[in-house]
């Protein structure tokens, strides 16, 4: 299974007591996906227009909680949801305001913070997706018209979530790419399985990151460390090859004969070989000033 479906599945068996958060979860996955029809029979029936049988499975335990009616799942059809008594598939529609010329769900039916963390879940079970935490960070919900991509956005950033919409192929999709808000996504709808899943896979991605950096800066340290010996050796043959060096200062010609001796050794080495011994800077500002001259006497040479 994919970490998408483990999301829904693990919402699909969270059980609420409260009879008006399961109004708003089952408004949530009926006005998202759903459409009003007829089965075989002739019957009122509700299709459920997704692929995930949890959807249909949530939806037949919400309405038999909820409203207390006889409803069954088709062996025949996925994701066709029916309701024996025509007058009990009448009282859901219109106890969850479905089938209105808007199709919105009723703001009433949200109206309390615990009813939209409802109202989101049902949506994720409904029509949402996630990436897999461990490649990248990406959850979407796709709707099929702007207001109702409106509405679930804006439910989202009664949250604080900085949710984003977009057209895509006829459909409009809300969306989240910042990891904590999907983390912190994940809370609202109470996923929490899910959530400490992505939060362990967002510290392992961290510490990867951290060690790559650490890697590259040190690479990068280490090639420049190795530019400035070359170029360094390069200076030092030349001042020693035409005569320059033995014109120098003690100190720089102490400093260029124990670079030409140990070409490899650090700058701390090397100020522990010289007489008497000096430190870091000491043994850098040496080497600069012998580049320097170098450079002065070295016709063509790029600075």
């Amino acid at each position: 299974m994919s970490f998408s479906s483990d999301v829904k599945a693990e919402i699909a068996r969270n059980e609420c007591k409260r009879r008006h958060c399961n109004m708003a979860e089952l408004a949530a996955m009926m006005e998202m996906t759903g459409r009003i029809g007829k089965d075989e029979e002739n019957k009122p029936c509700f299709y459920i227009g997704v692929e995930n049988p949890q959807v249909a499975r949530k939806c037949f335990t919400l309405l038999k909680k909820t409203f207390n009616m006889v409803t069954d799942v088709s062996e025949k059809h996925e994701g066709l949801l029916r309701i024996r008594n025509e007058e009990d598939f009448h009282t859901v529609m219109e106890a969850l305001k479905i089938g209105r010329s808007t199709a919105l769900t009723d703001p009433l039916l949200i109206s309390r913070e615990c009813c939209k963390r409802a109202f989101l879940r049902g949506a994720f079970l409904a029509g949402g997706s996630m990436n897999d935490p461990a490649k990248s960070y990406h959850l979407e919900i796709v709707t099929s018209t702007g207001e109702k991509a409106e509405q679930l956005m804006q439910c989202m950033r009664f949250f604080g979530l900085d949710a984003k919409v977009v057209p895509r192929k006829g459909n409009f999709v809300v969306y989240l790419k910042e990891g904590g808000q999907i983390v912190d996504f994940l809370g609202i709808i109470e996923a929490h399985v899910a959530l400490m899943e992505m939060e362990n896979a967002r510290i392992l991605k961290e510490m990867r990151n951290q060690v790559n950096r650490q890697v590259n800066c040190e690479t990068a340290n280490l090639n420049k460390t190795i530019r400035a010996s070359v170029r360094q050796l390069e200076d030092i043959r030349y001042l020693r090859d035409y005569g320059y060096l033995e014109d120098l200062p003690e100190s720089l010609r102490q400093m260029a004969y124990v670079r030409l001796e140990h070409p490899d050794a650090t700058l701390a080495e090397l100020g522990e070989l010289t007489e008497p011994p000096i430190g870091k800077s000491g043994v850098n500002h040496r080497l600069r000033r012998l580049c320097e001259i170098a450079e002065k006497q070295m016709p063509g040479r790029m600075p």
